[in-house]
């Protein structure tokens, strides 16, 4: 069995095919780990949502912050942005049974033979292992449970920007979700710096990756992530970042996480946006 970690996919259904026919995907067999953001920009989100779903248990899909952006659209909590491309999903006739899929996927995976954990966006310098677990799985809570509607209410915004257990509320569901679907730079005290986008180089002072903030409590971890188009290939520090920005017509990028070498494979994509749109 293969096990391949693919990056943010974002409707470009089309792409996706053409990178499973390179990597000979067997679906009987293998395994495709998702890092986040399967729709949204792209032309296809509801083709790429029915594919992921019927693949089963031969797929683990993290949730990107253009996913949980279509369920708090869905539920009214939220008002569609002007480059939005996910109007397909919602008006499709088993539109409520993908949302519903969708809202019971996890903000973060862990596969303890592999010793790889996947997550979208990033991990405050604070968090390890331990904590990173519990604080997704008190969102993933929030999400599936039946107060679903109360979170999706409150989870727009920048703050809080840093990490504290004695955070509660929707402000503590609020901070988990933004490090794990959002997050790319902090500050040398750990607090989020989540209107910085661009490379690295670009950044305000005094601002570093997620991943090379100093003292990280995740640096044993051996982490795949997505979401930073401008990040570049970044196989360093623990890291495997997939997001090769295969909307903005760069390429869409596969990881084997099953061999002993961490091989990429990467397809030139046609785009569906210009830079700068999202």
């Amino acid at each position: 069995m293969a096990v391949y970690a693919i990056g943010d996919i974002q409707g470009c259904f089309d792409d996706l095919m053409a990178l499973l026919d390179n990597i000979t995907f067997d679906p009987r067999q293998d395994q495709l780990w998702f890092a986040g953001d399967l729709v949204n920009r792209g032309p296809q989100s509801l083709e790429v949502l029915r594919f992921v779903r019927d693949l089963g248990a031969h797929a683990v899909t993290v949730l990107g912050n253009h996913d949980i952006h279509l369920l708090a659209v869905a539920g009214g909590h939220a008002r569609p942005r002007r480059n939005d491309t996910f109007h397909d999903v919602l008006q499709a006739p088993d539109r409520e049974k993908l949302l519903e899929w969708l809202r019971h996927r996890p903000l973060l995976h862990h596969d303890a033979t592999l010793g790889i954990t996947m997550l979208h966006a990033g991990l405050p310098p604070q968090w390890d292992l331990a904590t990173a677990r519990g604080c997704a799985a008190e969102v993933e809570g929030a999400l599936r449970g039946s107060g679903y509607h109360d979170y999706l209410a409150a989870i727009y915004g920048d703050g809080p920007d840093q990490w504290s257990a004695a955070l509660m509320g929707a402000a503590r569901l609020r901070f988990i979700t933004n490090c794990l679907t959002r997050l790319r730079y902090c500050d040398g005290e750990g607090r989020l710096a989540l209107k910085e986008k661009g490379a690295p180089g670009t950044q305000s002072p005094g601002h570093l990756p997620w991943f090379m903030a100093s003292g990280r409590a995740s640096a044993d971890m051996e982490i795949v992530f997505g979401h930073w188009s401008t990040l570049g290939i970044c196989d360093a520090q623990g890291v495997h970042h997939l997001d090769t920005g295969c909307v903005w017509g760069g390429t869409l990028t596969a990881l084997r996480l099953d061999a002993t070498v961490r091989e990429r494979i990467s397809i030139p994509c046609r785009g569906a946006c210009k830079p700068g749109n999202d």
